[in-house]
């Protein structure tokens, strides 16, 4: 529920998901108890706060990760956002060794590019899907444990 009152500032407001009521009501995502208990997971401060969640989203031979990071504690400088990254790199390698992992990130959010290129990944693949606002371009990154800094 508490990341349905995150808000996001511009031009990132696209990662805002809508209100609690509206995801129940849809069943999407979280709000699918079976989704929410299989996939996802919440990442919370040394005081019991949320500070973000990730999904890991099983595929065939691999896990995508979906990511979530508190507005407030993004676009800081202090390297939060790739050391966030690398710890749910971490669970995913764990859940599930062998595995390849990857994530897909919009081509024009260059922050997050950085901070997913200084966790590891890189750039693999790039293509247009759609989006719940029309088509966008899309970059899949995949880990390289020895990218990592």
């Amino acid at each position: 529920m508490e990341v349905c009152t995150w808000k996001y500032p511009s031009p990132y407001e696209l990662y805002n998901w809508p209100s609690w009521d509206i995801m129940l009501r849809e069943q999407t995502e979280f709000a699918d108890p079976h989704i929410r208990a299989q996939q996802y997971r919440a990442v919370v401060d040394e005081k019991g706060g949320l500070s973000g969640f990730v999904q890991f989203f099983p595929m065939l031979g691999v896990t995508r990760l979906g990511l979530g990071l508190r507005p407030d504690l993004c676009g800081k400088g202090s390297g939060i956002g790739a050391q966030f990254v690398r710890l749910l790199t971490r669970e995913a390698v764990r859940r599930a060794p062998g595995q390849e992992i990857d994530l897909e990130v919009l081509a024009w959010n260059k922050r997050a590019i950085r901070t997913y290129e200084r966790a590891g990944f890189t750039i693999t693949d790039t293509y247009v899907k759609w989006t719940p606002t029309g088509t966008a371009e899309f970059h899949c990154m995949v880990y390289d444990e020895g990218l990592s800094d």
